[in-house]
């Protein structure tokens, strides 16, 4: 069930939606008069067209965000260790578990899809909740059944700070705290501003995990980049930080990192033709973006915060297999 404030933000963004289409359809109208049309009946008949809105959002509830999509990428590189060839990584983000309450067959679907990939590591770049720990109720024994070769790696997003109810900062902290030992529970191996090696015979790749970084004041920053790559000596270093923005921040101008894996955009759960509004708001919006030979990789992720609905923006599930 949605909450009231949920309720309400579907239906403004819906009755947005239909005002900007008749505002269309009134520039249209008055451009057809130049044509020798009615007005009056041109404008009446072009209202119809308003609703395309709440057609797309109902498609957007009930079809789309409950498929998914899966993306492979190849992404080649002589620092690639030999025994790293055709190395399988899994990238999910973004589950915000509050938009799976009573859709656990559509999470078990997905986590289905998950395994199926045979990915030799799983990694989940941010926001598991939307408010607090008790999202995982119910959903927990489902994401335990992820499974990889060498296990499951995740970070925090804005999201897992609790920062949204206005909570005391007491409670806050200690939501922060619970969600941590929940996602060990699952068997998640949460990096917080730390790295853990990968080991293939003699060689090795290096994951690291920052807390939440941004360069927008809305999203919380408290990672520590440095701190997070202290020991990390792989021969290939792969970076998971939720908030895209970090990239222009200083993983640019930080080229040990080769790959950096981030969410958070969601592409506003909108598209038409491969545009998001949420460019408005982002440089690198979704997909993949490189700079030399280093390279950026935004999830549109798997759930959704306040629109229940996702219109050309299938949930996500990347797989990236490394090559030299």
């Amino acid at each position: 069930m949605l909450s009231l404030i949920e309720i309400i933000a579907n239906i403004l963004i819906v009755a947005f939606a239909m005002f900007v289409i008749a505002i269309i359809v009134l520039l249209i109208s008055v451009v057809a008069t130049l044509f020798g049309k009615n007005f009056k009946t041109f404008f009446k008949k072009g209202l119809w067209a308003m609703m395309i809105a709440p057609l797309l959002f109902a498609y957007g509830i009930i079809i789309e965000r409950n498929q998914y999509q899966i993306n492979e990428i190849k992404i080649e590189n002589e620092k690639v260790p030999t025994s790293f060839k055709d190395y399988r990584i899994l990238q999910i983000s973004d589950l915000h578990l509050h938009s799976f309450k009573n859709r656990d067959k559509t999470l078990e679907k997905f986590v289905e899809a998950i395994n199926e990939q045979d990915a030799d590591v799983v990694v989940f770049t941010g926001d598991l909740v939307s408010y607090g720990p008790w999202e995982l109720d119910g959903l927990d024994t489902i994401l335990s059944k992820i499974k990889a070769k060498d296990g499951i790696y995740s970070v925090m997003g804005n999201h897992d700070y609790s920062a949204y109810s206005n909570f005391p900062d007491s409670v806050q902290w200690r939501y922060v705290d619970e969600l941590k030992v929940r996602q060990k529970d699952i068997g998640w191996h949460l990096l917080l501003d730390e790295n853990i090696p990968l080991i293939r015979d003699n060689d090795t790749i290096s994951l690291i995990g920052v807390e939440n970084i941004s360069t927008h004041r809305a999203f919380l920053s408290y990672g520590n980049l440095q701190k997070a790559m202290q020991g990390a000596d792989g021969q290939y270093k792969i970076l998971l930080s939720h908030d895209p923005t970090h990239w222009e921040l200083e993983v640019k101008d930080t080229p040990e990192i080769d790959l950096m894996l981030s969410g958070h955009t969601h592409a506003m759960q909108f598209s038409i033709f491969g545009w998001s509004p949420s460019s408005f708001i982002f440089k690198e919006v979704a997909g993949l973006f490189q700079n030399e030979n280093q390279y950026l990789y935004v999830n549109i992720g798997l759930g959704e915060t306040l629109m229940k609905a996702r219109i050309g923006t299938k949930p996500e599930i990347t797989i990236f297999i490394l090559n030299q």
